[in-house]
């Protein structure tokens, strides 16, 4: 079963994940022209606490860098450090998790890099949600939700009402993704989303703290899963 014979590092890992709302992407290329250390900040001052780095254009050695200068700060929030694609940066830079995509690197692959990393996966359809749970991923993203232009895709728009039918089978902590604004939030989590993964309504905005402290207002407090 998954979970089985995690650690406790992992297993708080994954109940810090699950006890999140928000869940911020901060990619360079949609920071409207800041640092993406400095995005990070910003938004786990306004309160994210989990936030995912990604930068798919980045040699290895420098996001690897960007992690390490984004540890302190996320120690001092309590935010959880997410890479992109990569675990190896992930494991030596000292992030918390990395989240893969369907063609990237197994989960057990993975968990032979680093078994206490926070492994999430994306999924787009029933089969992928599955197969990503019987292979023991921590948490799974479903998405696109909306049509998205940071992103190149091949799969169309998951919509709210798959989405619905797609809720039940998920037995762990999950996110959703793609195309999400503010304006989504209401029915995403009337649809029974509960952790709302969102880039450039964030990394855009003029005021980054503040707009991820008016976002999180609009989520109840606590979550049963």
């Amino acid at each position: 079963m998954p979970g089985t014979g995690k650690s406790a590092r992992l297993r708080e890992r994954i109940d810090r994940f699950a006890a999140a709302r928000l869940y911020p992407v901060v990619s360079s290329e949609f920071c409207s022209g800041r640092s993406p250390l400095d995005v990070f900040a910003a938004a786990a001052e306004g309160g994210a606490k989990v936030i995912q780095l990604r930068e798919k254009h980045w040699e290895k050695s420098r996001i690897c860098e960007l992690v390490r200068a984004c540890r302190p700060i996320a120690d001092r929030f309590g935010v959880l450090v997410i890479v992109d694609d990569y675990a190896d940066v992930a494991a030596a830079a000292g992030a918390d998790g990395v989240h893969i995509g369907q063609d990237d690197m197994s989960v057990a692959a993975v968990r032979t890099i680093s078994p206490e990393l926070l492994i999430g996966k994306s999924t787009h359809n029933l089969d992928e949600l599955l197969a990503a749970q019987r292979e023991g991923t921590d948490y799974l993203n479903i998405g696109p939700i909306f049509a998205t232009s940071t992103k190149s895709v091949s799969y169309p728009p998951v919509g709210l009402e798959k989405l619905k039918e797609l809720i039940p089978y998920v037995k762990i902590p999950f996110s959703v993704m793609g195309g999400i604004k503010e304006r989504h939030i209401r029915d995403l989590l009337a649809a029974g989303a509960r952790r709302i993964a969102m880039v450039t309504e964030v990394t855009q905005a003029p005021d980054v703290a503040a707009k991820v402290r008016s976002l999180q207002e609009l989520f109840p407090p606590a979550w049963d899963r």
